[in-house]
């Protein structure tokens, strides 16, 4: 039994006709024949009933049609991922990225990376920092896209762009009437999201805040904290990529006086062997994002 044969059988009972799965096969139909009589002789069962009026499977050929599909697909696949395995610009990428990058930044650069990589699947996976570094150092994930420096020796990466922070205030919050905004101004009203995300840690940091012991927001995600700050419950710092989707909340936007941002990098463990992959996602993003700054 050979994988032809079997996928003589399934184009049979495809077409139920001998010409027509001869000629899908591209094979003369007396040699689709031939191989499909050794087959059955090799199984000792009769996998077609042949008639005049056409063919039809027996009972037990349509019994074990699904496990033939089964491993002609199976077969499909192993050569497909050895294909990928040849050429690292083919086959599936797996790719994480962090929620307050993702949003923002995957709508800008999925275009340029499907023209640029035709043959390459990116499959985008979105969480937070230390869930796509453990899903990198598990084999889940090929690289991930993240705002700070990944720990360890098993990791490497490359800087991309650096995104500059905004200050996102209220419409009648006292801070709009300037052209620039301290970072240590907002300490006082910042909100923040919820544990996890580097954007919090980065926000206290550059506002020289505390982190707020007894705060009743715990916000999971940026758009839930753009409305909290619309709605006039304190200010923030976003992300530079997100100054849109905050403008379309009423938010109004500040520059930084210091000039506070972050560097957005792609990370991959060192012993990853589809570098030509990484180096040329890395390109593109780094191309798209070449005039990119403070949108204000």
């Amino acid at each position: 039994m050979n994988l032809r044969e079997l996928r003589y059988v399934l184009a049979v009972a495809e077409h139920l006709h001998f010409g027509k799965a001869a000629e899908a096969c591209a094979v003369s139909q007396p040699t689709l024949s031939t191989q499909l009589r050794k087959l059955e002789d090799e199984l000792g069962i009769v996998l077609f009933e042949r008639g005049g009026r056409g063919v039809a499977l027996t009972p037990i050929g349509a019994e074990m049609l699904p496990q033939f599909q089964a491993v002609v697909t199976a077969a499909d696949a192993i050569q497909h991922r050895a294909a990928a395995a040849r050429d690292p610009l083919s086959g599936r990428f797996r790719l994480g990225v962090i929620p307050t990058l993702a949003p923002y930044l995957l709508p800008l650069v999925f275009g340029p990376l499907r023209e640029a990589l035709p043959c390459l699947s990116l499959e985008p996976w979105e969480d937070v920092t230390n869930a796509v570094l453990a899903g990198l150092r598990a084999h889940e994930l090929d690289a991930a896209l993240i705002a700070t420096l990944p720990d360890g020796s098993d990791l490497t990466g490359e800087e991309l762009f650096q995104e500059p922070f905004l200050a996102a205030l209220p419409p009648e919050h006292p801070l709009t009437a300037r052209t620039k905004v301290a970072e240590a101004e907002l300490a006082p009203d910042v909100l923040v999201l919820s544990d996890g995300h580097c954007l919090r840690e980065q926000a206290l940091s550059v506002c020289s805040a505390q982190p707020p012991e007894d705060a009743q927001l715990r916000a999971a995600s940026l758009p839930t904290l753009l409305n909290m700050v619309a709605a006039g419950y304190g200010t923030t710092l976003i992300p530079g990529l997100a100054a849109g989707v905050a403008q379309d909340a009423g938010l109004v936007l500040r520059p930084l006086a210091g000039g506070a941002g972050r560097m957005v990098r792609l990370v991959w463990r060192a012993s990853f062997p589809r570098r030509e992959a990484v180096a040329a996602i890395a390109g593109v993003i780094r191309d798209r994002l070449s005039g990119f700054s403070s949108p204000l």
